[in-house]
């Protein structure tokens, strides 16, 4: 741009010095000079201050990388390189075997614990029956004794002493049958009322396990998570993916709209102003200009984030004096061009603050936009 001002300038120097035959001379020449330093100093000063440019822009997009969470041998991998696809399409699988194998295992564990369940309700039942024989058979026993006793206490020798104390005896372990029979009963309600929000505990152990080996087994059919394409995979059926957050097995970028954002020097920190007009230049469409307008401001800068670590932090590691970045919406849908998401482009701002500088950074940016046209590879 400043290059651009400075032709300019020359041209219309050439011009005037042409049509007003103005004699080259050491004093004619230099006063142009000094012009020329001072109205284009005063022109960029004033220009890139209150009307900012940046040419560290780009079109910003989402990717998720894509982790199994269980691991195995890859058979199957569906899902190419540079292909759409859909919420809930299958990326790849994962040999389910051994998954499989655990899942049946504990749905024949909560079969036999749900059996065990209603199993102690049988063996509830039939404490609760031999409380009640118990309880009669102590009752007999006991009517026996004080028949056996009320005659030794008349004295009329019909029954003896020994026979007393039999009765007793038989009573008394009658009656510890009754206390035992009472033991086993509160141990058999105790097992069958044993729950967590009304289902037994074993039960519900092993369901939660169940659960846990279903999640795992499901975790062997990776899919998409949203709409988008697998930018890149090299997996193939035989490999190996394990779940190791570091070595992502294929990265996944999401059908969202980008994010243009432009990157500003800090010197034009308070001229960046939310819903200011903005022009955009993209290299990869020479000779248009794209309006907009700033969104927003990014509270942060990425030189000045502190993270725990063992170490102290050391200023002279933290390397450039980082940039302001701007988030900006285009008005016009970029679907019409080849733009793909990564892609560069220039951007200006303007403001109220000495408007009319604006038209010239208007006219420099269509100037570069047309030399975009202008290009070498090489050749």
């Amino acid at each position: 741009m400043d290059l651009l001002l400075v032709l300019c300038y020359a041209g219309i120097c050439l011009a005037i010095f042409k049509i007003f035959k103005i004699p080259v001379t050491g004093i004619s020449v230099l006063t142009a000079v000094l012009g020329g330093v001072f109205l284009i100093g005063f022109l960029l000063l004033g220009m890139n201050y209150n009307h900012p440019f940046s040419s560290s822009a780009r079109l910003y997009y989402y990717t998720t990388p894509i982790n199994p969470v269980v691991g195995g041998r890859v058979v199957d991998a569906p899902a190419k390189a540079g292909v759409e696809v859909k919420k809930g399409d299958v990326l790849f699988k994962i040999d389910p075997t051994r998954f499989q194998a655990v899942v049946d295992q504990k749905k024949a564990g909560l079969a036999e614990a749900k059996q065990s369940a209603e199993q102690l309700i049988a063996v509830r039942e039939t404490a609760e029956a031999q409380l009640e024989e118990a309880e009669a058979d102590a009752e007999r026993q006991f009517e026996a004794f004080k028949r056996v006793e009320t005659l030794a206490l008349k004295g009329t020798g019909a029954v003896a002493q020994q026979e007393v104390d039999t009765k007793r005896g038989l009573y008394l372990t009658a009656k510890a049958a009754v206390e035992a029979a009472k033991s086993e009963l509160n141990r058999a309600r105790l097992a069958e009322t044993s729950e967590i929000n009304g289902v037994n505990t074993t039960v519900a152990r092993l369901e939660g396990e169940l659960a846990a080996a279903q999640y795992d087994l499901d975790q062997t059919v990776v899919r998409a998570p949203t709409d988008g394409v697998v930018e890149q995979s090299f997996l193939r059926e035989g490999m190996m993916a394990v779940p190791l957050p570091l070595r992502p097995v294929m990265v996944f970028r999401h059908t969202e709209k980008p994010v243009f954002a432009a990157a500003f020097l800090q010197n034009s920190a308070q001229r960046l102003i939310p819903d200011s007009e903005v022009e955009v230049v993209f290299p990869a469409v020479p000779g248009r200009v794209f309006k907009g307008k700033l969104v927003r401001i990014q509270e942060a800068i990425a030189q000045g984030q502190l993270q725990p670590s063992g170490a102290i932090i050391d200023p002279e590691s933290i390397h450039g004096e980082g940039r302001v970045l701007a988030v900006i919406e285009l008005d016009k849908d970029l679907g019409d061009f080849t733009l793909v998401p990564g892609t560069t482009g220039v951007v200006a701002v303007y403001t109220h603050h000495m408007h009319h500088l604006g038209m010239i950074r208007k006219v420099l940016i269509r100037m570069g936009s047309w030399t975009n046209y202008i290009f070498s590879d090489g050749h």
